[in-house]
């Protein structure tokens, strides 16, 4: 557990969180724009969430021997890991009703007003697909599926990492 606890202190974990976060974005990107998937409002939500966790790993990279500095990215870590398995979740669930066809989904997302990011970033967050649509399948998972397991993964290894830390300073 002291192996576990010790992790968030390190630069190299923060930085292999950004990477993978940063590589499952690229990976969206790839199927957008070189496979022609569209996204759709879900998708888009789902990536908002990964972003948070490539935050994380940035703010962890550089702040991981500040407790503050590591708040904050467990706070980022947490909020893309838990907000896009609850999306991903509800986008399977769009996905597997009986009358998946009458399940529709906003046109354009539903950003803060005071952070349009489809209107920003519009090659990143702008939502041109259907969200009842299976346009992919590997393993016989859809792409909302393969997310549930991605941010079920980055979501436990919160969890683990957080209850390590807690054990070890006797808060647990």
């Amino acid at each position: 557990m002291n192996f576990l606890s010790r992790l968030t202190t390190n630069k190299n974990a923060w930085l292999l969180l950004f990477i993978s976060a940063l590589s499952l974005e690229f990976t969206a990107l790839y199927f957008q724009y070189m496979m022609e998937l569209k996204p759709c409002v879900m998708c888009i939500y789902q990536r908002a969430a990964m972003w948070a966790i490539v935050f994380a790993g940035i703010v962890g990279y550089f702040t991981c021997s500040s407790v503050f500095g590591r708040l904050i990215a467990y706070g980022l870590w947490a909020t893309g890991a838990i907000w896009g398995l609850l999306i991903a979740n509800e986008h399977v669930d769009m996905q597997n009703a009986s009358m998946a066809f009458l399940y529709g989904c906003e046109l354009v997302p539903n950003f803060p007003q005071w952070a349009p990011l489809h209107e920003w970033l519009p090659a990143l967050f702008r939502a041109d697909g259907s969200c009842s649509d299976i346009d992919w399948q590997f393993l016989g998972y859809s792409m909302p599926q393969w997310m549930v397991v991605i941010y079920s993964v980055y979501t436990a290894l919160f969890a683990v990492i957080l209850l390590s830390r807690l054990k070890q300073s006797k808060m647990f």
